[in-house]
């Protein structure tokens, strides 16, 4: 079967063959497909869908299902979290896609909702500590400065890895750390 492929570099589609996917989709109101992609149909919650698609411009697409017609954009594409947002006939629809092994991983408590999530933050080499930049309670936002450690004469801001809340901060200012030390925990 016969698929558009989004390409993030050069932000066009390109058609690609595909042997055989099983995805789940939800929409920004949680509604949820299944959707089964065999090499030469397309199943969606067990049912066959049939369109039409033909590209009418740079990420825009005529889409004819049944007697119904669409136009349709691609606004963005987060393949990290798969995501992607469409305007739809001027109505924008955000949705999130997952195959069996995200559904898998999401099951083990290890999908992409827990990914960002801070956990600790460790010494990346020997150093010395200068400045801490945040205190427990305190919330941060991925690449937020939250601490300072000299390292081989050079002043190195270490920057927040992900969102979390502070619980407690392991070191003090004017301490020497080892490589790999706990410095700060979060919630």
């Amino acid at each position: 079967m016969k698929f558009l492929k989004y390409s993030e570099k050069t932000t066009t589609f390109k058609v690609e063959t595909i042997q055989k996917k099983m995805l789940q989709v939800k929409t920004g109101n949680e509604k949820t497909w299944q959707v089964d992609i065999q090499k030469d149909a397309i199943q969606l919650n067990g049912e066959p869908f049939n369109w039409d698609i033909a590209p009418i411009g740079p990420n825009t697409f005529h889409i004819i299902k049944g007697t119904r017609s669409f136009t349709a954009e691609v606004v963005s594409a987060n393949y990290q979290e798969k995501t992607f947002t469409f305007k739809i006939n001027g109505a924008v629809q955000t949705v999130s896609v997952q195959d069996r092994f995200d559904l898998l991983l999401d099951q083990l408590g290890m999908g992409n909702a827990n990914a960002n999530k801070v956990n600790d933050v460790k010494a990346p080499m020997p150093g010395l500590i200068l400045d801490i930049k945040v205190a427990p309670g305190q919330e941060v936002k991925k690449g937020d400065p939250i601490m300072i450690l000299e390292a081989m004469k050079m002043e190195n801001i270490l920057k927040s890895p992900g969102d979390g809340v502070v619980k407690e901060v392991k070191v003090q200012v004017r301490q020497n750390v080892e490589k790999n030390q706990v410095m700060i925990l979060f919630q």
